[in-house]
């Protein structure tokens, strides 16, 4: 990162997290601070209880100075004290953009990068710690900050860090996370009572509390970052610490500021992240926040992020001296915007005969959208080539799709230099067609603060304040109604649906962004897409918006629910991140148990997603990764990140081929006829053709009847078989012009209706764009 003093980027990162606090009298709310006493959803309001409800600090985009949610840690209050329950909470949109508002769920700690394990305690002022269950106690040992414990209590193979948080001297939670160190900030809970959400409160309120980490090593520790209690219902936050260190957690020794032990100031909000680095780096396996002061109508509640890095172990000299570590052949680090052209241009120069750079619009600051074009004839669409997109950074702190999509296009230039078949195949039969950054602006903003201090969702929006992840047009609901009245597809389509009138307005609320993208969409003849996030390990396939719009989690399938399974599975089961037996939990979803993947709208309803715009509008089917539980992972972890994620990269590219393809001709005159409707029996979703006739169809293995027509001309089907071998079948079809209408050397019919609809409504939005 940047202007960073500090020790190499090698951090040790802990989740501290709290469940539910075991049944308690309740205590009375303090003055000014707000009392939930009752359930409800998130974001709601709490029963009545004589005081208002705070304001939600984690929705809002930062227009200026942009305090923003942050990633945060969850906790809660101890047995008998007064701070009220958990509570989750859920980030709307910043602007009116048309469409219903997402809930963002997407939280968690970053992945971890390979440190010994460490673990946290805490402890009241009489200075008991636990690192587990006292004998006698309930309380189960869990694997980590969001996982419950195996039958038995039996944990991981691997355990790296654990935690304890206490009330008296009963555990309410214990974690264990892998690899980094400390305490990671996390962003609070979608749910009410989400166990998940907050942060660390201390038992009492008095300078005696403190917050114990053990890094299970020496280690020298650098710096602290904290923050506030993410909560809707309170104000807490510390407002000054002190940090000391110890060998064998008995004899501390504090840090120093000159002669006079070092007071340092922390928190005046909730969210905005407050780095402090040490005097000088302290060294010692143990490190204690001792909470000086918080905020008067608060407790001490905190999050925190503590900075340091593992020492050699003195008995191993081989750690004194490791061997030398070949050069990586890739550039692994974070790119600005200056660097990322850089790299682009470099790859383009490299590889001049497979690579195009282009441009496909502007930001709202003027920074270019650029795209990498990989294909063996770039700048030309080949009859019966499939074109394929990845498409990253569209939330501008979800840094590590830009920096896999950059590294892809050296590793396919390279490897295709190198004669790899199975990259020189795939290069050949494909048009590839690589997005890093969507939101080049919110990028910037995030890559100036750094890994750290970017927080949860500083540069998430555009600079226009736009989540772009809510900001295409909501096709859904037309389909839906017209489903409902039976309208489908006699006279409303199943497939490229026109955008809404009122999306096209002058004052409609779309970013240039999103225009620059829609009419890419339009450009090219893409068959299959992902969206690559961060922020969980998942992947999620449409329909993202539920169908009951009340609900904000549906199972919502696709008509292609068993294509879309099978491509996210594809890319779950090649990712090591997600395959791995004993990963932990970025959140309280157990994602592993579903297989990695998830319905996005069984997950969290997303309205105007660009998963389910690219399904109803285009012929492309897209899915959403997401990478990491990191939104912003520390440079160091880039190259195991690649490794992740190499072969689900590869592989699901590899999928653009699976199906059927072939080209709608007329009979009289053998050209390709666009905008031909490919019908696929008991499927209720068509595709159409491009301008030169040519079509791709994802299909899972099986036997189907397909039908093809066209204004103008009669209908043809045929029976096309899909093998279980990813080569695509060909199913191509001769049309014959119907009689008595278009006989031949009369001119082609024009666009149907639908088409003529879509296009003037695309022709309005370009006209309000900015930017291209």
């Amino acid at each position: 990162m940047p202007g960073w003093p500090l020790a190499p980027p090698l951090l040790l990162l802990l989740l501290l997290l709290g469940p539910p606090a075991p049944p308690a009298r309740a205590a009375p709310p303090q003055p000014g601070r707000a009392r939930n006493t009752g359930g409800g959803t998130a974001g709601g309001t709490p029963k009545a209880s004589g005081v208002s409800p705070r304001k939600d600090t984690t929705t809002g985009p930062p227009k200026t100075n942009g305090v923003s949610p942050t990633r945060s840690i969850a906790g809660g209050p101890p047995k008998g004290s007064d701070l009220p329950p958990w509570k989750g909470t859920t980030a709307a949109p910043p602007k009116a953009t048309g469409v219903s508002p997402r809930k963002d769920t997407t939280t968690g700690p970053p992945k971890a990068t390979g440190v010994p394990p460490p673990k946290v305690t805490t402890a009241t002022p009489s200075g008991a710690t636990t690192a587990g269950p006292p004998k006698g106690s309930t309380v189960p040992p869990g694997r980590d900050s969001a996982t419950p414990a195996r039958p038995g209590g039996q944990r991981d193979p691997e355990p790296a860090v654990t935690a304890a948080v206490t009330e008296g001297t009963v555990p309410r939670r214990k974690v264990v996370v892998r690899k980094k160190v400390v305490v990671r900030k996390k962003k609070s809970g979608l749910h009410d009572g989400d166990p998940y959400d907050g942060g660390w409160c201390a038992g009492q309120e008095d300078s005696g509390q403190w917050l114990q980490v053990d890094a299970r090593r020496l280690t020298r520790f650098t710096g602290v970052i904290t923050q506030g209690l993410n909560s809707i219902w309170t104000y807490d936050w510390v407002t000054s610490y002190k940090v000391q260190v110890s060998n064998d957690s008995r004899v501390w020794r504090p840090s120093r500021n000159g002669t006079q032990e070092a007071v340092f100031p922390a928190n005046k909000d909730p969210e905005t992240p407050v780095l402090n680095l040490l005097p000088s780096p302290l060294v010692g396996r143990f490190l204690r926040i001792n909470p000086q002061s918080w905020f008067p109508n608060g407790t001490i509640c905190l999050r925190a992020e503590v900075l340091g890095c593992p020492l050699p172990d003195p008995s191993d000299a081989h750690a004194w001296h490791p061997l030398p570590q070949p050069e990586p052949h890739l550039d692994f680090r974070h790119h600005n915007y200056k660097e990322m052209r850089k790299l682009m241009r470099r790859v383009s120069e490299e590889c001049p005969d497979i690579t195009r750079v282009y441009s496909i619009g502007e930001s709202s600051r003027g920074l270019r959208l650029y795209v990498m074009e990989i294909s063996d004839n770039p700048g030309l669409h080949e009859v019966g080539e499939p074109e394929f997109r990845y498409v990253a950074g569209m939330h501008g702190n979800e840094v590590l799709g830009r920096e896999l999509l950059l590294n892809l296009m050296e590793f396919l230039c390279r490897e295709f230099r190198r004669g790899n078949p199975r990259v020189v195949q795939l290069v050949t039969d494909t048009r590839i067609h690589l997005l890093p950054s969507m939101n080049p602006d919110g990028y910037e903003t995030a890559y100036k603060l750094g890994s750290e201090l970017a927080g949860w969702a500083m540069g998430r929006w555009t600079y226009e304040g736009i989540d772009l992840n809510h900001n295409f047009a909501d096709l859904n609901t037309a389909l839906w109604d017209a489903e409902d009245n039976d309208l489908v597809p006699h006279q409303f389509p199943n497939h490229y649906i026109p955008i809404p009138e009122y999306y096209t307005f002058a004052n409609a609320t779309v970013a240039p962004e999103t225009r620059a993208v829609i009419a890419w969409m339009q450009r090219y003849p893409f068959v299959l897409s992902a969206n690559l996030h961060g922020g969980e390990l998942v992947v999620t396939y449409p329909f993202d918006m539920s169908r009951t719009y009340w609900k904000a989690r549906e199972l919502t399938p696709t008509p292609d629910d068993g294509v879309f399974r099978w491509l996210a599975t594809v890319y779950a089961t090649a990712n090591l991140a997600m395959a791995t037996d004993h990963r932990r939990r970025c959140h309280h979803h157990d994602f592993a148990r579903l297989g990695n993947i998830i319905n996005g709208a069984d997950w969290h309803t997303v309205a105007g997603s660009m998963n389910d715009f690219s399904y109803l509008h285009t012929n492309c089917f897209e899915i959403t990764v997401e990478l990491s539980c990191d939104k912003f992972p520390h440079a160091s972890e880039l190259p195991e990140e690649w490794e992740n994620n190499r072969e689900s990269l590869l592989l699901f590219m590899e999928q653009v081929h699976r199906g059927i393809k072939g080209v709608v001709r007329d009979s009289d005159t053998e050209q390709g006829i666009p905008n031909a409707i490919i019908s696929v029996d008991g499927i209720n979703h068509d595709i159409r053709t491009a301008s030169d006739g040519d079509y791709w169809r994802l299909l899972n293995p099986g036997e189907y009847e397909v039908t093809a027509r066209a204004e103008g001309y009669e209908a043809a089907t045929q029976p096309c078989r899909v093998y279980f071998e990813n080569v695509p079948t060909p199913c191509s079809f001769r049309l014959e012009r119907t009689r008595g209408r278009h006989g031949p050397g009369k001119s082609r019919p024009g666009p149907d209706p639908a088409l003529r609809l879509q296009r003037l409504r695309l022709r309005r939005l370009r006209a309000q764009g900015r930017g291209q």
